[in-house]
């Protein structure tokens, strides 16, 4: 079995045992601090045989271990496995050179959202357009101006004269995920509606708060040794 496999059986065993509500308490109760399965059944009000059913659970599942009291040799406490919470996170993304964010016509989404990476990520990042317009899209800019960020209003180009080897792509738009897909082909795609196609501030507004959310996302999975800032 590869390490990918495993890790993802070993996550949805974790995910299965955080799945009753009594476990997520125990989980919960045991976050800042270790406790004795006593004390868990008095803090939760929870009976001590179900309490010793839970915790088994969540041994098998790798979330917690047993420890003997260095004092009253008879008690033993509950702790926390350092990192296994931290395992259900996505898996991490490759490190890569710089970022590329790719729409249509590198008009609204792409900048943004390499405007948005630059300031909340930092690092190389560039954007570009598989048919790409002669300007940015004035409500792209107005936007991104209220929220603290610039854009060029002149500066689009085409993926052909910004993308290469070692770049991590990015479609922001179906449609150049759909065309990209020789040698120059997006990593992730992000389905983002296009706000030209509505053209109200309104859209504008909701493609930045989609572009900003997805990447505090993508944030968490980031190699660490990436050059990010």
């Amino acid at each position: 079995m590869n390490a990918e496999a495993f890790s993802l059986q070993a996550r949805a065993r974790v995910h299965a045992a955080l799945g009753d509500p009594a476990r997520l308490a125990i989980v919960d109760a045991l976050t800042l601090g270790d406790a004795s399965p006593g004390e868990i059944s008095a803090d939760l009000g929870m009976p001590t045989n179900l309490v010793a059913h839970h915790v088994k659970v969540l041994q098998e599942a790798g979330l917690l271990v047993r420890t003997r009291s260095e004092g009253d040799r008879r008690r033993t406490y509950l702790r926390l496995v350092p990192g296994v919470l931290s395992s259900l996170t996505a898996p991490r993304l490759d490190s890569a050179e710089r970022v590329v964010f790719v729409c249509t016509h590198n008009s609204a989404r792409s900048q943004l959202a390499a405007a948005l990476w630059r300031h909340r990520i930092g690092g190389e990042v560039a954007s570009a357009g598989t048919v790409p317009a002669q300007r940015v899209h004035p409500r792209a800019v107005r936007v991104a101006h209220e929220h603290g960020l610039a854009l060029d209003p002149t500066g689009t180009s085409h993926v052909d004269d910004v993308i290469h080897d070692g770049d991590l792509i990015i479609a922001v738009c179906d449609n150049a995920h759909e065309d990209l897909t020789g040698p120059i082909r997006p990593r992730l795609h992000w389905s983002v509606p296009d706000p030209a196609r509505v053209d109200t501030d309104e859209a504008f507004e909701a493609a930045y708060t989609d572009l900003a959310g997805r990447i505090d996302r993508i944030a968490p999975a980031l190699s660490p040794g990436a050059d990010h800032g």
